[in-house]
């Protein structure tokens, strides 16, 4: 009696491992919970619930026009979401993707308003790409080098950083590259040779985000940094034990990361936007971070789950416009999914243990 006293009534505890047909069950569970949530919120706003889900479905695919606006929204997330992983891996938390994004979207940008004239289309959008890669890769840089020398704290650090970059694209959208006439705090739109061509009737970005799927699957798998990365992510003294530089791979690591984010902040203004404004990652940098977290840092996977978010952000505008629901609670529904789909990974982690059920548990095992 007095050891069950100090014996929590309810406490977590950490699964021993569950088995793919489980964690699948959960999942499953989790998003048909999620739907009744959601539909309770239609309904709340009073309308009906199966019409809302075939709305958003229609939105999102029914047409040529929305599968192509749904492309649109797929490619930063899965991009961003590809650029985080690897740092994640490593247990650096990156919460600045946003930030690398704009950076790497501003140096691209100053390549198509100042020397669209001198160069032709092939070789002005390598040069774009190089240019964003380099700028979101050295903005990245930046919180690496002081937590690898100084061990600073990294999500802070990095989520600062965010609003500097973006203070510096408002201060030119106002100033330097503000278009003739001046007052419209606007850049000029791109020309057309700095502008990425389109396949299927979407940017190419598509192409390239796949593209780096397939690479950063076998960059992190079968590659010594991937190797590396993975170590460290484990235990940075077993890292340093085996020889590791740890604060190189932390910086190399970074540099990947922020170099993919500027690649993606090139796709935007190349090929979505044609401009540059200081918004231009519009909240891909934190959404990435609930992709990457849902995949469990499998590329593949990212795929699956930004194609369903991209859905859901097209149908969520379409439900606005047509059944009336206002954007709030078209948010509410995709916070809704959201947050059951991660609270279901808690689950498939822990489980809740209580006090009784334990004592019977431990009173079996003794009887045995």
């Amino acid at each position: 009696m007095h050891s069950s006293g100090k014996t929590p009534l309810i406490r977590l505890a950490k699964r021993d491992g569950m088995a793919g047909a489980g964690q699948w069950g959960i999942r499953i569970a989790a998003i048909l919970l999620a739907l009744v949530v959601g539909g309770l919120v239609i309904l709340l706003s009073g309308n009906n619930p199966i019409q809302g889900y075939a709305i958003i479905v229609e939105g999102a695919l029914g047409k040529t026009s929305g599968i192509r606006q749904t492309v649109k929204n797929f490619i930063p997330l899965l991009g961003t979401a590809l650029a985080i992983a690897p740092c994640f891996k490593m247990r650096f938390w990156n919460i600045g993707a946003e930030g690398q994004i704009t950076a790497g979207a501003m140096c691209a940008t100053y390549f198509a308003l100042f020397w669209a004239d001198s160069i032709p289309q092939v070789p002005l959008l390598l040069l774009m790409c190089a240019a964003g890669a380099i700028g979101g890769g050295l903005w990245a840089l930046v919180p690496a080098f002081f937590k690898a020398r100084w061990g600073t704290n990294e999500t802070l650090f990095t989520l600062m950083m965010n609003y500097i970059i973006i203070g510096v694209v408002k201060w030119l959208q106002g100033g330097p590259w503000e278009k003739i006439p001046r007052g419209s705090q606007q850049i000029e739109q791109f020309a057309s040779n700095a502008c990425l061509p389109r396949v299927a009737g979407v940017y190419c970005g598509w192409i390239v985000v796949l593209a780096l799927t397939v690479f950063m699957f076998l960059y992190m798998k079968y590659t010594k940094h991937g190797y590396e990365i993975a170590v460290i992510g484990e235990s940075e003294n077993t890292a340093r034990y085996a020889g590791m530089n740890v604060g190189w791979v932390i910086m190399r690591t970074m540099f990947l990361s922020g170099a993919i984010a500027g690649v993606v902040g090139f796709l935007l203004v190349s090929g979505a936007n044609n401009t540059l404004y200081s918004g231009v990652a519009a909240g891909a940098g934190f959404t990435a971070i609930t992709v990457a977290w849902l995949a469990q840092l499998n590329p593949f996977a990212m795929v699956g789950i930004s194609a369903l978010l991209a859905v859901l952000q097209k149908g969520a505008d379409t439900l606005n416009t047509q059944m009336g629901i206002p954007a709030s609670l078209s948010d509410v529904i995709t916070g809704v999914l959201l947050f059951f789909m991660l609270g279901c990974e808690f689950f498939i982690n822990y489980k809740l243990v209580f006090r009784g059920a334990e004592e019977r548990h431990k009173r079996k095992e003794a009887a045995k």
